[in-house]
């Protein structure tokens, strides 16, 4: 059971006011429900989760893809990625979740693409997702994913998460239609 979705969690999450410790209300403000505090006037504006996923391949055109450990969709292949810490750019985070999670070293991260994912595991989370040209092809996976593998594009599993899913094929797609000039390093 997921802790974050709970009614208990929820209805204490924003039961006293975080300026002042005023008991919180939920009012219309901006044609949205918002968690207002009548004593000083503070609102609560609930923001989606920032978060990274990284598109990749190797010399030889294979896509680059995680075995997840954790949940959600534990078990699953997903694109490599996860959340952008406090203080780090996104594009940092790219970098930092494909060391984490693959051991491999990637540089020039190229925006791809921003999305959204509603109603997730852990809430609304906003994707970032970047092209990566990676330094270096040896994978030594990290303790959130069970493996990381690059695989042939007719040989791969299907993805755990269906944004995923979406935007490796739009990749594809893309890659096949010349697009773009794929960004492979060197070994």
């Amino acid at each position: 059971m997921n802790p974050c979705k709970t009614a208990y969690f929820l209805d204490m999450k924003y039961r006293f006011c975080y300026q002042c410790g005023h008991p919180m209300e939920q009012v219309n403000i901006e044609g949205r429900i918002r968690t207002f505090c009548p004593a000083c006037k503070a609102v609560l504006y609930e923001n989606p989760i920032p978060s990274v996923a990284i598109l990749a391949e190797n010399d030889r055109n294979e896509i680059l893809l995680v075995k997840r450990n954790v949940e959600p969709g534990k078990g699953g292949w997903s694109l490599a990625g996860g959340f952008i810490e406090m203080g780090e750019t996104p594009e940092n985070g790219a970098i930092r979740e494909l060391k984490e999670e693959t051991g491999l070293n990637g540089i020039q991260p190229t925006l791809f693409d921003v999305k959204i994912h509603l109603n997730g595991y852990y809430g609304d989370i906003l994707i970032v997702i970047y092209r990566m040209i990676l330094q270096s092809f040896e994978i030594l996976p990290g303790d959130d994913v069970q493996d990381a593998r690059f695989f042939k594009i007719d040989e791969r599993p299907q993805l755990v998460f269906s944004i995923h899913e979406q935007l490796l094929k739009r990749w594809l797609s893309e890659r096949e239609s010349k697009k773009y000039e794929r960004i492979v390093g060197k070994k």
